[in-house]
């Protein structure tokens, strides 16, 4: 059986195309709904331009997916993120989960053929829910990226043991991961107090200028 037209999207039509009984004399997108839902045309235009990346050139090999620590746990794979984005279906993908999940190790991009680094996709969706006043399904990973941003600012790096008192203090879960945390202050991975490090202010000056134009990251 085929599928409608109005099920798909149409990303773009060559010169030459024949579309609907017309034969197109320069390449044109075609936006149509998809199961319902209307695209969102600009939205790859503008995770292309905040991540630097060629969203078309994926084209779902599914390397990415297969190399992530972290697919575990997340509500979309990192491929359907990038078909999502292909798509337009900009709602169901700054919603999800799976945007705030990434680590950030960059695998994905070690193992794509095309050499798409989509730890900076994912990085360009998260500024773009922010932006946009979606905030993350899960308040806790919210929070976490929230106190993350809030050390490195202030301290000019992660000061462990000062993030997860404000992380604590942010969720209401102070037991929470307790045991864990003995643990590695008894082995020494927590320092109670923070490294000074040199010249804090370009730090913040980078926040400063990435606040530019946009909201608090």
């Amino acid at each position: 059986m085929g599928t409608a037209i109005s099920d798909t999207i149409v990303p773009a039509l060559l010169p030459g195309s024949h579309f609907r009984g017309h034969i197109l004399s320069e390449t044109v997108e075609i936006p149509v709904k998809i199961g319902g839902a209307e695209p969102d045309v600009e939205f790859k235009k503008e995770v292309e331009k905040l991540s630097g990346q060629k969203i078309p050139d994926c084209y779902q090999c599914g390397e990415c997916t297969a190399g992530c620590p972290v697919c575990f746990a997340m509500d979309l794979t990192p491929n359907q993120v990038m078909r999502m984005v292909q798509m337009g279906l900009a709602d169901e993908v700054l919603k999800s989960e799976a945007i705030w999940l990434c680590a950030g190790c960059e695998t994905c991009a070690t193992r794509c053929p095309k050499l798409v680094e989509l730890s900076k996709v994912m990085d360009a969706l998260r500024q773009i829910a922010v932006k946009r006043g979606i905030k993350c399904p899960d308040p806790e990973i919210q929070a976490f990226h929230e106190t993350f941003l809030y050390t490195v600012e202030n301290l000019g790096r992660v000061h462990e043991m000062g993030m997860i008192g404000i992380l604590k203090a942010k969720t209401k879960k102070f037991f929470k991961d307790v045991p864990t945390g003995i643990k590695l202050f008894m082995k020494g991975k927590l320092a109670l107090a923070p490294s000074i490090i040199k010249d804090r202010q370009s730090v913040k000056r980078i926040f400063r200028e990435a606040r530019k134009g946009g909201k608090k990251p």
